[in-house]
């Protein structure tokens, strides 16, 4: 984008520290404030291209970390990349090849914006209902997930949505978002799933 953002403050830190876009910047300080991901942790990144969050994980867990996108993103060392909607059955079944147990998800996918604010929020948060689908699927008990939306009509629903699936969820807006923006972080640890195992207990004496 040949904008005003291109040579501000946080783009400038960005390039100067190797990233591939201030994005990264935003991770960054959201983890720093949100600690979600531990060293070993196995993460993956929805809506990755063109990699600035897949360069950070890396430097923060020695786990599997699968980046998926529809844009084909350029090899990082040590990352594994997927082209593909992450939505897509058979995109799922080459992220379950390389990852067996989902620790984390991060998700900073946004629909491509039209300029109309009640549209591209909308169709934010359909981004947001896939991505926590995934979770639902892939995320392992415990694990958590750190999610871009926009405020809007239809942000409370989907935060309530996602507390219905994790025990501790809070919002948070990074200080490296554009100003203006309505780019809001939905932060949430300790994925409880729709599903539970049965306890030991609940098949004593069955056949």
């Amino acid at each position: 984008m040949g904008s005003q953002w291109s040579k501000d403050k946080t783009y400038i830190r960005a390039k100067q520290s190797g990233y591939r876009s201030r994005a990264a910047m935003k991770l960054k300080e959201i983890i720093q404030k949100n600690p979600v991901i531990r060293p070993d942790d196995n993460i993956l990144d929805l809506g990755a291209a063109p990699g600035s969050w897949l360069q950070v994980l890396r430097e923060m867990t020695n786990g599997v970390i699968v980046g998926v996108d529809l844009n084909p993103i350029v090899p990082i060392e040590g990352i594994i990349t997927i082209t593909g909607d992450f939505s897509d059955p058979a995109v799922i079944a080459r992220i379950q090849e390389h990852m067996p147990e989902v620790n984390g998800i991060v998700c900073d996918a946004s629909p491509k914006l039209s300029g109309q604010r009640s549209y591209d929020q909308a169709r934010s948060i359909e981004l947001n209902e896939k991505a926590l689908n995934l979770a639902r699927l892939l995320l392992k008990q415990g694990g958590n997930l750190i999610m871009k939306s926009f405020q809007g009509e239809d942000f409370n629903w989907m935060y309530k949505k996602v507390k219905q699936e994790f025990y501790s969820v809070r919002t948070y807006k990074a200080h490296a978002t554009r100003k203006g923006s309505t780019e809001m972080y939905i932060i949430a640890k300790n994925f409880i799933g729709t599903w539970q195992a049965p306890k030991e207990s609940d098949s004593d004496g069955s056949a």
